[in-house]
């Protein structure tokens, strides 16, 4: 089936038809056909091959990103293709190959980043004397994403939204129970928080949370059940609710409840919800990671405003090695290089760059006049930590489900 696509958003949508083109003419014979890679483990991607290498592998782009890997023959295409790699090997890599494959499982704002960083990464890499690694990423909300690998997709390091989905993994036994204990600051090499994006002029004049209520006005914010800046966009509403009816929680659920009714649909991711109200032009507000809201506004100029609520919260999305992964194919000391390197001063730079918020001091401040300091709650003080959030707010049958389920 042929669709036709706007314009590029953010890399959301399939690349453009010129550079399709090209692609294709540089292998006449494979211009109409779509190429299958094994990416690692028994991940598989397909797309159009727009590179050959000396070892064997490709590069398709799959109208979301380049990714790089190892052809799939043809016979074993479809539905069992990855059982038959599975089972039988056949797709393997060559032996002769050292270098490491990394898979990054990744939640949805940190397409660009990554993108970048890894770049950066793989040049340090290879000056330590190591072959030069393939990195491969994976993108999602952040809840699926940890499900997804708990549910057997083979990640060599993590890089979600929130503590809560590591957890799950560690719950399953693929890394230890500790692993914030792995890395500094907990294990998050940057933070942010989140913030709304109007539309340009404001002209619903929404300043802060109590006016998401109002009638009349449609808010756009992803699922909290999958989506780990969902889960951060609720938290730091119903903080606010609970300053201002003064921990009235039969108000706040109240408001809570009110809040959704103004939500038209829920998305499963925040890049999901980015492209609801940037690409589809649905809703007043967008309540967005502060990274995301500022590469809207580098997307579409002129066209939306940020605004800082009187109140957010501090959001530390973490990292961790998947240690039960990277000990079976030998790649352990390269997802540590891998997660130590966002903590130099080369990747923290290329944090504030991507508008995040870098830990160091110093290369924060280089940034503080566009990420702008403002009141903030946290997890751990103000809700208990993220067991305790996930068990009150969005387990079946918490605040959540009682707000949404009434709407």
């Amino acid at each position: 089936m042929t669709v036709a696509h706007p314009a590029t958003i953010l890399g959301l949508v399939p690349f453009s038809s010129s550079f399709a083109t090209a692609a294709r003419g540089a292998n006449h014979q494979e211009k109409d056909m779509l190429t299958t890679i094994r990416v690692a483990g028994d991940v598989t991607a397909q797309g159009v091959k727009v590179a050959e290498y000396q070892d064997g592998r490709v590069t398709v782009e799959t109208g979301r990103d380049r990714v790089t890997g190892w052809p799939v023959p043809r016979v074993l295409r479809g539905a069992l293709a990855g059982l038959l790699l599975a089972v039988a090997g056949i797709g393997a890599a060559p032996q002769a190959v050292q270098a490491e494959t990394l898979l990054n499982v990744s939640y949805d704002p940190t397409r660009e980043l990554y993108r970048e960083f890894n770049e950066a990464f793989s040049a340090y890499w290879v000056a330590q004397g190591n072959p030069a690694p393939t990195i491969e990423v994976s993108h999602g909300g952040s809840g699926s994403q940890s499900r997804a690998v708990v549910d057997g997709l083979k990640a060599q390091v993590v890089t979600l939204a929130l503590g809560g989905d590591i957890d799950r993994i560690a719950a399953a036994g693929l890394l230890p129970a500790d692993w914030q204990s792995k890395l500094p600051n907990n294990a998050s090499p940057y933070t942010s928080t989140i913030v709304f994006l109007v539309r340009e002029g404001n002209p619903k004049g929404l300043k802060d949370w109590g006016d998401l209520v109002a009638d009349g006005v449609e808010v756009i914010t992803p699922n909290p059940k999958t989506s780990g800046g969902a889960r951060w966009n609720y938290l730091a509403a119903w903080a606010w609710a609970e300053k201002h009816y003064g921990g009235d929680q039969t108000q706040v659920l109240d408001y809570i409840k009110a809040l959704f009714t103004n939500v038209p649909v829920l998305d499963t991711g925040a890049r999901g919800s980015t492209t609801t109200f940037a690409q589809r032009k649905i809703g007043d507000v967008l309540i967005s990671w502060e990274n995301e809201a500022y590469l809207i506004e580098k997307e579409f100029p002129g066209e939306t405003e940020i605004v800082y609520p009187s109140l957010s919260i501090l959001a530390e999305p973490p990292v961790a090695v998947v240690e039960k992964n990277t000990e079976k194919n030998g790649t352990t000391a390269a997802a540590r290089a891998y997660l130590e390197f966002l903590y130099t001063d080369e990747a923290q730079e290329l944090a504030g760059k991507h508008f995040y918020r870098p830990r160091n001091a110093a290369i924060l401040a280089k940034y503080s006049a566009k990420l702008t300091p403002i009141p903030l709650v946290t997890v751990d003080k103000d809700f208990g930590g993220w067991a305790k959030a996930q068990k009150t707010h969005f387990d079946d049958g918490g605040t959540f489900d009682q707000a949404y389920g009434t709407k």
